[in-house]
């Protein structure tokens, strides 16, 4: 049966805080007091204007707790029940507009329990509002239910005085089982989440983030929710235990439970219509519309969720958009979109710049043995139309997967490929390269875009979107030996002689069948396709990658000869994603052990360490940019001569060439292919429609950084005389 309190009325709106849990010689209202910031200014109604709150059909259980600002109006109060201590700021004869939206300051047909109202706010039709501090112009208005209890944790992970560790929430990441669980906090950063979910045999480390987390908050009961400056809350059914920053703006929610909503005002959040929030953290920024339902979630600043999109136990990184779909338990790094109604994430780890296509079902434990597969993903992860992924699996960067139903496990090493499931053959195809060879359009504008759509106020992480970065490239030296090992092997040699026929006599391993090992958990083969232009395509991207980096860090060097000391230095070691800031393993393993020695003791102090890593983030990148370079090529640092030098800035030039000339071509394809004209009665027409490829911005934005990258040799061969 329900359990349904019956208590004196004299008691609505007082004894918010049970008295064992009040510090000596403190009231239910110290916490508010602190929480408000400032001294009280309030005064207690005069004679004159109680009697006119009566007559405006106003009550009270005792009108000496209602506090007032010396500009207050009583004409501007009328229909409300008042219960407990309330403050009201200053009620001026305005009224305030928001989107069309008008209606007069002042406080209307609402039951108010114990609350204080910063200056000229709107409270209309608001049928209960309790323990709430709202800041200066916020509308309030047709609310069903905007409530707060003394035990409130605005969706963070930690349990409050008296209470039982069962009432924990936790975020069921990567792993159905909840064997990856974390602690959802405000402020968590992709980083946090990736750290946290991924040493789960470091006791250390994980008591660290428990700990981190709960020093983060303060367990006492008690604390208000509140709403910030000019934030609009418009007719919404349920708002309870939810904290609220300045300039949000909430329309027509079905419910928000336990929840922080970051929101200021140079990055506004909004939520809207029918949407269902549990157990979650929203980041600046954010846009939440049109029926989501979230529960036990955080989103990071600048996302979205839309159009009935479902996300549960998850975590949504900066700028990544889902909409339509269902996501569970899944850790998804910056700059990820998810827009069809059909396709399907679940206990994944995405790595950022990722794009899920309609039907794609990425996940599916229903042909495993049980609920505790996973996925993982590099950057730039692109399954096409109607994919089914089975766990466990794992991806390179930017692997592109074709449409089909993929039956066993994968494993895909290879940077850059597209991935085919041949049905006919019934073979497992991989074209290594493929985005360089037939659509570097997509590639190289992916990459763009998501540096101009980076819309973070807060860098706390260094986020690397170009293709060309530590991630990718150790990824091609894996390639590359995988790819001589392949040929060796397809002659009935080892890897040095595959090493020989890729270098020398390419012609023949393209006519030959090259067969991968371990990339399927199945006894089907699987083929790799054009090895012998993936070959030398990938080498000459180390190159382009190791002279570009150079290009943008020379300054550094004050000639050639500060350079080859600078060699001394060069290692390529194994790099991490730390939830899209990259970084190199040692600097990785230092921070962990400052956190194990507690010199690292808090969440903000990580955060540190994330900015001093990405501060010295181009340095790390060069110094394995340039080692990288002296590896493809089997050189010491003294051997690495001028002459050396100014033959690779020239074959950089060339390729980036090569690339520029691809991205106007694969992108040509497009005005050229006779089954896309034909919507269109005339060229004139799809250029009005389309645009013109002369005028597309982005390829000409590609050929002017060409000129620019040529300018920057020249300055640079003449500067070190090369």
């Amino acid at each position: 049966m329900n359990h349904i309190a019956k208590m004196p009325l004299s008691q609505l709106g007082y004894q918010f805080v049970e008295g064992r849990y009040l510090p000596k010689g403190r009231d239910e209202y110290y916490l508010r007091d602190q929480q408000r910031g400032k001294a009280s200014v309030y005064r207690k109604l005069k004679a004159g204007e109680i009697e006119t709150l009566v007559r405006n059909d106003n009550t009270s259980d005792d009108w000496n707790n209602i506090y007032v600002d010396n500009d207050f109006d009583p004409n501007l109060v009328q229909h409300c029940q008042f219960y407990g201590i309330v403050r009201i700021g200053k009620l001026e004869p305005y009224f305030l507009e928001f989107h069309n939206l008008r209606l007069p300051v002042g406080l209307y047909y609402s039951t108010i329990a114990s609350c204080d109202f910063g200056d000229n706010v709107v409270v209309h039709n608001v049928n209960f509002l309790s323990h709430y501090i709202v800041g200066n112009e916020v509308i309030i208005t047709n609310v069903n239910e905007m409530a707060v209890t003394d035990h409130s944790k605005f969706g963070n992970g930690i349990v409050k005085e008296g209470e039982q560790e069962n009432v924990r929430i936790w975020m069921e990441l990567c792993n159905e089982n909840g064997g990856r669980s974390v602690l959802p906090f405000d402020g968590m950063l992709p980083g946090d989440a990736w750290l946290w979910t991924r040493n789960r045999a470091d006791d250390g480390l994980q008591k660290q983030f428990k700990a981190f987390t709960e020093k983060q908050f303060d367990k006492r009961r008690g604390y208000y929710g509140e709403v910030g400056d000019r934030s609009v809350i418009k007719n919404c059914k349920i708002i309870k235990d939810v904290k609220i920053g300045t300039d949000a703006y909430l329309k027509g929610a079905n419910k928000i439970k336990n929840v922080t909503i970051n929101s200021e005002a140079g990055a506004p959040s909004q939520i809207g219509e029918g949407c269902e929030l549990v157990n979650g953290i929203i980041g600046y920024g954010c846009r939440v519309f049109y029926g989501v339902k979230a529960v036990r979630f955080v989103m990071a600043s600048h996302s979205q969720l839309k159009y009935g999109a479902r996300l549960i136990n998850s975590y949504l990184g900066n700028n990544a958009t889902i909409s339509c779909c269902e996501v569970l338990n899944s850790l998804i790094f910056p700059a990820h979109e998810q827009h069809h109604n059909n396709s399907f994430l679940c206990a994944a780890l995405i790595m950022g710049q990722s794009n899920m296509a309609a039907g794609a079902t990425i996940g599916s434990n229903h042909n495993s043995r049980g609920a505790d597969g996973e996925i993982i993903a590099g950057r730039g992860f692109w399954p096409g139309l109607c994919v089914s992924l089975k766990h466990n699996s794992m991806f390179a960067s930017f692997t592109l997967i074709a449409k089909g139903n993929y039956m066993s496990e994968l494993h895909i090493p290879f940077p850059f490929s597209l991935v085919v499931n041949d049905e006919h053959d019934n073979t497992l195809k991989i074209m290594p390269g493929y985005w360089f060879l037939h659509n570097m359009y997509a590639l190289a504008r992916n990459a763009w875009k998501y540096i101009d759509r980076d819309r973070r106020t807060d860098k706390t992480q260094h986020i690397e979107f170009d293709y060309l970065a530590p991630d990718s490239i150790n990824e091609v030296f894996t390639a590359l030996e995988l790819f001589e090992t392949a040929v060796g092997k397809a002659i009935g040699k080892d890897r040095k002689a595959g090493r020989t026929l890729l270098t020398e006599e390419p012609l023949k391993v393209a006519g030959m069948e090259i067969l991968a090992e371990g990339c399927e958990n199945s006894s089907r083969k699987a083929q790799l396709l054009k090895v012998d232009k993936a070959y030398p395509l990938f080498r000459k991207l180390v190159t382009l990658y190791a002279m570009r980096n150079l290009l943008c860090e020379y300054a550094r060097f004050g000639g050639f000869s500060d350079l080859q000391a600078f060699l001394k230095q060069c290692r390529r070691t194994p790099w991490s994603n730390v939830g899209g800031q990259l970084m190199p393993e040692d600097r990785l393993n230092e921070i962990k052990q400052r956190i194990r020695k507690n010199k690292i003791n808090s969440w903000d102090a990580l955060h540190e360490a994330y900015r001093e890593t990405g501060a010295v983030y181009d340095e790390d990148k060069l110094r394995h940019a340039l080692a990288s370079l002296l590896e493809l090529h089997g050189l010491k640092p003294s051997g690495l001569t001028p002459d050396l030098l100014h033959q690779f800035l020239n074959d950089s030039a060339e390729t980036l060439g090569i690339i520029t000339v691809n991205i106007r071509k694969s992108r040509e394809k497009d005005y050229q292919n006779p089954f896309r004209q034909m919507t269109y009665e005339s060229t004139e027409e799809m250029e009005n429609v389309v645009g013109k490829l002369d005028e597309n911005s982005f390829i000409l934005q590609t050929a002017e950084e060409l000129k620019a990258y040529k300018k920057q040799i020249k300055d640079l061969t003449k500067k070190w005389q090369l």
